[in-house]
């Protein structure tokens, strides 16, 4: 759900435990895609949300949507 950045079908902060599990099967041959994806979606959240709350910009925006996303090893 746009602007707010949260699940469609659960509520939570996207992405959620089900939609980060959708987007690993979806690029699962390309984590360097899944990255260049959440980053540019990234950046889209952090000025719509920035918009909706000029006095509380987000913060914990890379944790959110790139670092559970990094390849393990």
């Amino acid at each position: 759900m746009r602007p707010l950045w949260r699940c469609r079908n659960c509520g939570a902060e996207w992405p959620c435990q089900p939609a980060k599990l959708a987007l690993l099967t979806e690029y699962r041959t390309s984590r360097t895609a899944l990255l260049i994806y959440l980053g540019t979606v990234m950046h889209e959240a952090t000025n719509q949300l920035t918009q909706l709350h000029p006095d509380h910009p987000p913060t914990g925006m890379t944790e959110r949507f790139l670092s559970w996303a990094r390849a393990r090893g």
